[in-house]
């Protein structure tokens, strides 16, 4: 079977609805294959990192409601699988920053520590007990950098490598097996208030240097650690993932690093990348399951921008393309968007203006949404084949039995085509619809299902038999 959809197929029969007339007979189109099974799906998400879940908190009850249902909601939101949480490193609380949990030395890393939970966490606890009531179970969490005292240059920002690690000496000692114990104290905090972390994550773009909480890793240390944490998290029942390169074939190195390994590779559960360095646009070298675990357009240039179709990075349909490529192409088993909201000018799902009780959502939420609400966890991506040039669709069947295709024309003019899904629902989304049912888009001739779609525009179709999976 062909493994890209955004292939030519001669035998297909594609027509320009604008005043065309209705085709004769209707074209073969769209294959959607069965019997060929690419990677499972985990699911999509986005994160809640850096006190960003507290803006909606600050929200008066109608509006954070509101905002909630958008963010979260099954049927009618974002529909996420996943969040992705911050572990704190630091010291203070200004906003931007996320809290330690031993914000100060214990006596080195052989001391007793001495952990403090406030229960709050940045507005993290409130929403995952939140989303885990809208039936949200999988929550991710990741450590941007360890506490100061813990690292080679006394700060949590601005890089910096842990104690212990080789080629890293410390007058303080060895922090590895102290840091570890620190990322699983984290997770038991979670367990107190009712939250299971499925993952846990020791690095954040260990590739990259910023002026916020930063910490370095080689691709050889990554693996070391590997072997440090993947014990102890084990022991408490906590997945690890590694490692949140800071794009996505920069992830090779610490894929064949860890794979060259055979005592990290065991402890490794799932392997993340991010994919600002470079897109995800084919599978990384590695076993394990992988998940882009970060990845938004940049706001710096554009601002706040609502517009699905505007030409510029944020829009809606960019995203929808970058999903589709992430799934697609690079076999990813999730899609982690970078923010679920935020304020000021924003490339987040939502903005939030908190100070005057107020939100926008984003053609971007919609994007998102058309993929997380339909294609479920434990879905797996299956083939399919005959795609025309400027039509990208990728296939999925849900563990309850139900079909999803997603087909985004990226072209500016109406495609007609067929597919082999019976019965199908179409939901579109495009410059004047926010994911919305669609009936005329289906029409049924003969033994084809024909669709209508229009331009610059995702269509997701939902067809199969649920309970028959």
């Amino acid at each position: 079977m062909l493994r890209s959809t955004t292939l030519v197929a001669a035998v297909v029969t594609v027509t320009a609805l604008a005043g065309a007339p209705a085709a004769a007979t209707p074209p073969s189109g769209l294959t959607v294959d069965r019997t060929e099974r690419h990677q499972p799906i985990d699911g999509f998400g986005y994160s809640i990192a850096f006190q960003r879940s507290s803006l909606v908190h600050n929200l008066s009850e109608d509006k954070r409601e509101e905002a909630l249902d958008l963010l979260l909601d099954r049927k009618t939101g974002a529909a996420p699988s996943i969040l992705r949480l911050g572990i704190g490193s630091s010291a203070t609380n200004p906003y931007d920053w996320m809290l330690s949990i031993q914000p100060t030395d214990p006596g080195g890393p052989t001391a007793t520590p001495n952990y403090v939970w406030d229960g709050w966490d940045g507005g993290q606890v409130w929403y995952t007990k939140e989303a885990r009531e809208r039936g949200i179970d999988r929550f991710y969490a990741d450590a941007w950098s360890a506490p100061a005292y813990m690292k080679d240059n006394g700060t949590d920002t601005n890089g910096g490598a842990l104690c212990g690690l080789q080629g890293v000496s410390c007058a303080s000692g060895d922090w590895r097996e102290a840091y570890a114990r620190y990322l699983v104290q984290y997770a038991k905090f979670y367990r107190q208030e009712g939250i299971r972390i499925d993952e846990l994550g020791f690095t954040n773009e260990p590739d990259w240097t910023t002026s916020y909480a930063s910490m370095r890793f080689t691709p050889a240390q990554a693996a070391e650690f590997l072997k440090v944490l993947g014990p102890i998290a084990r022991a408490a029942g906590v997945d690890v993932a590694c490692c949140d390169s800071f794009g996505w074939q920069q992830s090779d190195a610490y894929a064949q690093a860890i794979e060259a390994d055979p005592e990290a590779r065991r402890y490794l559960d799932v392997f993340t990348g991010h994919g600002y360095a470079s897109p995800a646009n084919r599978p990384l070298p590695t076993t394990a399951r992988t998940w882009m675990s970060e990845w938004a357009p940049s706001s710096v240039a554009d601002g706040w921008n609502t517009a699905w179709d505007s030409g510029k990075g944020t829009d809606g349909i960019a995203l929808a393309e970058r999903i589709h490529d992430t799934l697609a192409l690079a076999d990813s088993s999730a899609f982690i968007f970078w923010l679920g909201s935020s304020r000021g000018g924003t490339a987040a799902l939502m903005q939030i203006d908190d100070a005057n009780d107020s939100y926008q959502v984003s053609s971007r939420l919609y994007a998102f949404a058309a993929y997380s609400r339909f294609i479920r966890p434990r879905a797996v991506r299956i083939g399919v084949d005959g795609a025309p040039d400027g039509l990208k669709v990728s296939a999925y069947r849900n563990a309850d039995g139900t079909e999803v295709v997603e087909i985004i024309n990226t072209t500016n003019a109406a495609v007609r085509t067929g597919i082999n899904l019976k019965r199908p629902t179409a939901y579109v989304t495009d410059s004047t619809r926010n994911l919305v049912k669609a009936p005329g888009v289906v029409s049924k001739r003969g033994p084809h299902t024909t669709i209508d779609l229009a331009p610059r525009s995702l269509t997701t179709l939902v067809g199969g038999h649920p309970g028959r999976g």
